[in-house]
């Protein structure tokens, strides 16, 4: 009895078929990325740059984190929970010249927005987590007292505007309207958030 031959498989579209996969696979695949911490660094040294400003202690808000993740605040122990309220107290507080700030007029706290800093000092100890709540924490308190202004003066959001401002599907036209208000909102309530060299111990 004669064998029969074994029939053969056509693999002529298996190619087709592996790059109609590939092409799937790079169209729904979403690659993570890792969003930073927007800061905007000191400009280098310069011999002819006159010295910077003389900064009032009452214009100075200290942060300090140490290697517990526990946080000392104007040279108090507090909560993290608590530190947005005390950033916003020190930012409002409109001791000198400021028409728009609602805080106590405090002797001891801040003299203006404009001149007011943060500043942050964390360990080496310090765990990123907390280094980034703390972070998270100081940025809301500017972006609060920048939301109530904007909400006064636009009806809308500082946060929401600088969100349709960033994104790449508004238009160019509505871009150029919404600049100049950023602006305006952010020079009422500048970021002045200084971070020192972390220190060991």
């Amino acid at each position: 009895m004669a064998k029969r031959a074994a029939p053969e498989v056509n693999a002529g579209s298996m190619a087709d078929i592996a790059f109609l996969l590939l092409i799937f696979f790079l169209v729904t695949t979403t690659i993570e990325t890792d969003s930073g911490i927007s800061r905007k660094l000191p400009p280098e040294l310069d011999e002819n740059q006159p010295p910077p400003p003389v900064i009032k202690e009452r214009n100075l808000f200290t942060v300090i984190v140490n290697s517990n993740d526990e946080l000392l605040v104007e040279d108090e122990v507090m909560q993290l929970k608590d530190l947005r309220a005390a950033a916003v107290a020190f930012l409002d507080n409109g001791a000198e010249d400021c028409s728009y700030c609602q805080g106590a007029k405090a002797e001891n706290s801040s003299t203006n927005p404009t001149k007011a800093i943060i500043s942050l000092v964390n360990n080496r100890g310090t765990s990123y987590k907390r280094y980034i709540a703390v972070q998270n924490e100081l940025v809301a308190a500017y972006n609060q007292l920048r939301d109530r202004e904007a909400q006064k003066k636009y009806g809308e959001s500082f946060v929401s505007m600088e969100q349709r401002y960033n994104d790449p599907r508004t238009s160019e036209r509505d871009k150029e309207r919404l600049k100049p208000r950023l602006e305006e909102i952010r020079e009422l309530y500048p970021e002045k958030l200084s971070e020192a060299e972390p220190k060991k111990s």
